[in-house]
């Protein structure tokens, strides 16, 4: 049998774990499950990148507003010229072309392109700070990359339907070629259902993970957590990957700064500290599909994430954890976790239910044999 011959069209690296949290590489190792992969990048042309960001400074200060230039023409004709040459080079059966709207807007190939996003132009713009107070002519750029990207792709797929929703109604592609595929955790290293006991808690441990504290919702956490104590409950409060603001102190509070997940005694530590928590706290400000909700749930631990983006293409409400109302500043997340703690019985089933949900779709295998289904060759 042929063995397929796919082109990772990206202009980043994907054996480089921190980019994306870690996706680039687990869709590398899976498409390998597979098939023959080439890496085409990473590649970025410096010198328009550079004049975009000159550009981009200057009006800001001119005009108080921003030029989106990841999503610009100009960027995108840069990348096409690259990666073309790249194209020619070699003869292949499928383009993969992860998070690369850009970097796949102007290419020319009969090569049938599957893109895969969590989130497009249109469902991020005035959503994420970068794509947040831009100038009309960015907007229509943006707006253009991710049409041509997704008009070139025999297939789009992403994690959620929130995402699927974009693509469809807004940039109109036919709902035949969508596919909606949750990822999976971004760990080499996940325990095995007899690793985990599911016990009640003594000490109940909340869980917040994530680089930026202000736009994952740490302050919001925090308020969750000190509501908690203030009611007399025994709970302890882990900070995973950043390091909060000097005001956000407690003496059951502990700060694990961020963890190479690129090394093997990084994904040990991860690993170690996933394994003693209970529940994960996510307020996110802004969020696609947050794989760390698929990271805990391969430890059986539910999380409480803000109603937001595209979690719920991760989130199942009431599986593996609960959505909370996104201008909650919380008491909702308080009192949900008071409603866990006050029903362990309750507690356990839901992490019963949130090791299930991984294993039947929150992992990488569920997400390579869902792809695998949609090659003709």
């Amino acid at each position: 049998m042929k063995k397929i011959k796919f082109a990772y069209l990206s202009s980043e690296n994907p054996n480089n774990k921190k980019v994306w949290s870690g996706t680039h590489y687990s869709i590398l190792k899976s498409l390998q499950q597979i098939g023959d992969v080439t890496i085409l990048g990473p590649y970025e042309p410096t010198l328009r990148v550079l004049i975009s960001k000159v550009l981009n400074q200057l009006y800001l200060r001119l005009f108080k507003k921003r030029i989106s230039y990841r999503h610009s023409v100009f960027i995108s004709k840069g990348y096409a010229i690259f990666f073309n040459k790249k194209l020619h080079q070699a003869n292949y059966d499928y383009i993969v072309a992860p998070a690369a709207s850009c970097e796949v807007a102007f290419i020319k190939t009969d090569i049938p392109i599957i893109y895969i996003t969590d989130g497009t132009f249109d469902s991020c713009l005035g959503y994420h700070k970068s794509l947040s107070n831009l100038t009309q002519k960015s907007i229509i750029e943006g707006n253009l990359i991710e049409q041509l990207a997704i008009n070139k792709s025999k297939t789009v797929i992403v994690s959620s339907q929130w995402a699927a929703n974009s693509v469809i109604n807004h940039y109109k592609k036919n709902a035949h070629s969508v596919k909606v595929i949750p990822y999976g955790a971004n760990f080499e290293i996940t325990p095995t259902l007899n690793e985990l006991r599911f016990e009640t808690p003594k000490i109940w441990k909340l869980f917040f993970v994530g680089v930026y504290w202000e736009n994952k919702g740490g302050d919001i956490a925090f308020n969750a957590f000190k509501q908690l104590i203030e009611k007399g409950y025994d709970v302890e409060f882990t900070i995973l990957g950043c390091v909060p603001p000097s005001n956000y102190v407690h003496p059951k509070m502990k700060v694990i700064p961020f963890i190479d997940k690129n090394s093997s005694d990084g994904q040990q530590q991860m690993k170690s500290i996933y394994k003693e928590q209970h529940i994960l706290l996510l307020p996110t400000r802004f969020d696609c599909t947050p794989i760390v909700i698929n990271e805990a749930s391969a430890f059986g631990i539910p999380s409480l994430i803000a109603n937001s983006g595209g979690v719920g293409g991760h989130l199942k409400e009431n599986k593996n954890g609960f959505l909370i109302p996104y201008e909650d500043k919380g008491e909702q997340y308080a009192t949900k976790i008071e409603e866990l703690i006050n029903n362990p019985s309750l507690y356990l089933s839901l992490r019963t239910q949130t090791r299930e949900l991984y294993e039947e779709e929150l992992n990488w295998h569920h997400w390579t044999n869902e792809f695998r289904k949609l090659l003709t060759i």
